[in-house]
C-alpha cells in the first residue's frame, strides 16, 4: 500500500497553514464567498492565493515578466497549493479522503509578453503529486495569463477534487 498523504506532508516537513485552529479562509475579506462548496464526491475550492506577509501584504506581488521571476511565481504556486491542502483538511478532515484531482484553474498576473504561466503553475501541481503521489495528484489543468489579480497577487487557482 502506498504511502498516505498525511504521511507524505510529515515526511517532506510542510506546515499547512491554519493548521491546529487557525484564523480561517482568508478569501472573504474579498467579498461574500464559502471557502468551498462539497457536492457529493466532488470538492470545489474558492480561489487560493500564496497568502500575505506579517503586515497583511500579499506575498510574491506583481506580475510575472515585471516584477517577479518564473522562481518566484513558482515558490507563490507551491504557497498556494499548501493553503488548498489546509482547505481540503478544513473541508473533509483528512488529506487521504482524496481520490483524484480532477483539475486546477490557474492565473497567472503577467505583463502581456510573458509566455511561460505553464511554468508557473508547475509550483501548484509538483507540491500536490509530492503530496497525493502521480495517480491522485496529477488531473487536468490550464494556465491562464491575466492583467491583474486582488491585492496584487501574481498567482491564484481554483481547484477541484474527487473524494472518496
Amino acid at each position: 500500500m502506498s504511502l498516505s498523504a498525511t504521511k507524505r506532508v510529515e515526511e517532506l516537513g510542510l506546515v499547512l497553514p491554519g493548521a491546529g485552529g487557525g484564523a480561517g479562509y482568508y478569501g472573504t475579506r474579498y467579498g461574500k464567498m464559502k471557502p468551498h462548496y462539497l457536492s457529493d464526491k466532488l470538492l470545489f475550492l474558492s480561489g487560493q492565493t500564496a497568502g500575505v506577509d506579517a503586515d497583511g501584504k500579499a506575498l510574491f506581488p506583481g506580475r510575472l515578466g515585471r516584477d517577479v521571476t518564473v522562481e518566484q511565481g513558482y515558490e507563490a504556486a507551491r504557497l498556494t497549493g499548501l493553503n488548498c491542502l489546509s482547505c481540503i483538511k478544513d473541508a473533509v478532515g483528512d488529506l487521504d479522503r482524496v481520490k483524484g484531482l480532477v483539475r486546477s484553474l490557474n492565473f497567472i498576473a503577467c505583463d502581456p509578453s510573458f509566455t511561460q504561466p505553464h511554468l508557473v503553475a508547475s509550483g501548484l501541481t509538483d507540491l500536490f503529486e509530492q503530496v497525493f503521489g502521480p495517480e491522485i495528484g496529477v488531473g487536468g489543468r490550464a494556465s491562464i495569463g491575466v492583467m491583474s489579480l486582488a491585492d496584487d497577487y501574481c498567482f491564484e487557482t481554483w481547484v477541484t477534487v474527487e473524494l472518496h
